[in-house]
């Protein structure tokens, strides 16, 4: 049995929005990974299946490891179809935004969600969320966004209408957002959830397949440059730093999603609590940082770069350049280990 984790007025007003809706649009964050888009699809099947007119958006593509997710041949993104999104948007009797905390992870959709009188409902696991939505369903101490989706499905009463491709988009969004349950995984309500879905067929090990051992030998060899040519130890400080240029990237046909679990390469090496990644996009540096125990790299993120997220899990962006970024890295890991 599952504890009653989700305030019940909270699912009640969240299953009122959602019962009266016709055509409910659900978005998700800039660089969708597989919680974003295991929730998202997830929740879009579900709704699908009780007959809504469902549209997933995102702000800019998903990656290319992912392309096989039911549903995502339906979702539209900002950066490619804007006119589409928007349309979507001003035609919503309902917003579903999951898996950020803060509408400008909204990137370019997020003036037009905040415009919208529709009803907005958020249901995310990151701390401190912005209010900014009609119904929050916030929780941090759930593994992911994906969990707090199957959760609310089941409190609504409806575990036996889950569909499996529903089933198959939450599995993959709480085992992507947990490194297939190696982190932030230990309560054991998270297996009992884990075994419901595979009562409704999934099968786990195929979609680890799908996700871990479909990557490209250029991403092999972009992993091999990144650790041997791009990796900077910091011993006195448990920390490691990687970072890759825009011509880096060039140099191996970088494909969205190929850098996806680089940051956490470092922590396999003895002593190194603290790993963080720098990734040069057009514009800006995007930041990605890991940790392992009671290391809180959220508030690394938020103190040097504006950034957030979970204790061991957090991410951030900077308009600076790449020798900028990784000063201010290096410059704080020492007081901050303290």
């Amino acid at each position: 049995m599952l504890s009653k984790v989700i305030d019940e007025a909270l699912v009640q007003k969240a299953k009122h929005i959602l019962n009266h809706a016709k055509h409910p649009v659900l978005i998700s964050h800039m660089g969708p990974d597989g919680d974003a888009m295991g929730s998202s699809l997830g929740l879009a099947d579900f709704l699908r299946e009780q007959g809504k007119q469902v549209q997933v958006l995102y702000p800019d593509a998903p990656p290319a490891f992912l392309n096989w997710m039911p549903g995502v041949e339906s979702a539209i993104h900002f950066t490619h179809s804007p006119e589409a999104c928007i349309a979507a948007i001003e035609a919503a009797d309902a917003l579903v935004l999951l898996d950020f905390n803060t509408s400008k992870r909204m990137a370019g959709l997020a003036p037009y969600v905040l415009e919208s009188r529709a009803k907005k409902i958020l249901i995310d696991h990151h701390p401190g969320p912005d209010d900014f939505a009609d119904v929050i369903l916030s929780y941090p101490n759930i593994s992911s966004t994906s969990e707090l989706v199957f959760r609310y499905i089941c409190r609504a009463g409806c575990f036996d209408e889950m569909s499996l491709s529903t089933a198959e988009c939450l599995y993959t969004g709480m085992m992507t957002d947990t490194g297939a349950f190696t982190y932030n995984s230990n309560g054991e309500e998270i297996y009992f959830i884990i075994s419901q879905l595979i009562r409704k067929g999934v099968k786990k090990d195929r979609i680890y397949d799908r996700v871990f051992n479909t990557y490209s030998a250029d991403r092999m060899r972009l992993m091999g440059f990144v650790l041997h040519s791009r990796m900077r130890i910091l011993d006195a400080c448990h920390s490691a730093i990687i970072h890759l240029s825009t011509d880096d990237l060039k140099g191996f046909d970088y494909q969205v999603g190929d850098t996806e679990g680089f940051v956490n390469l470092p922590l396999s090496i003895s002593g190194i609590y603290i790993s963080i990644f720098a990734r040069q996009e057009e514009n800006r540096i995007r930041l990605s940082f890991r940790s392992k125990g009671s290391y809180p790299v959220n508030q690394l993120a938020a103190e040097l770069f504006g950034g957030g997220g979970h204790v061991n899990a957090a991410g951030a962006e900077f308009s600076g350049s790449m020798e900028e970024a990784i000063a201010r890295i290096e410059a704080a890991l020492p007081d901050y280990l303290v």
